[in-house]
């Protein structure tokens, strides 16, 4: 994992934030577990979570574009020090649905501003046992 990171967004989707309070993405960067063991908990790292907007992503664009000044105004954080995290709500099958039909597009409006992406946050044991009996489409985490 990059060294320079400062700040992590997780993007969760709209539809599975309805169910979910964002507790397990948040708790998985917190302890530096599942898709956040690369990151060292010796850096002081902010993490943001916000929602996609609905589909197909509608408001990533321009809450990337606040959270990038923002975070230049209030923190002095540049660009190349923020990575993405797309949550796992998005990015695979699991109990909320099957990953976004939107990804291509929401991941090239992330590129297309800037920022690193990486797919994953929390791994849940339910949905990873569920894949190993095939209900659920396999995931390869970053």
């Amino acid at each position: 994992m990059e060294n320079n990171v400062r700040l992590i967004g997780i993007i969760q989707c709209d539809f599975a934030k309805e169910r979910c309070s964002g507790f397990a993405c948040v708790n998985s960067f917190h302890e530096r577990i599942d898709a956040f063991t690369g990151y060292s908990k010796d850096d002081n790292i902010m993490v943001v979570p916000f929602n996609c907007g609905g589909c197909p992503g509608r408001r990533i664009g321009r809450v990337t574009e606040n959270l990038i000044k923002r975070a230049k105004k209030k923190a002095n954080i540049e660009k190349n020090e923020i990575v993405i995290h797309l949550s796992s709500c998005m990015v695979t099958d699991s109990a909320h649905y099957p990953p976004c039909p939107h990804l291509d597009y929401i991941e090239k409006i992330l590129r297309r501003k800037g920022v690193k992406v990486r797919k994953g946050s929390y791994k849940s044991k339910t949905a990873q046992r569920r894949r190993e009996e095939g209900i659920y489409e396999e995931f390869e985490w970053e």
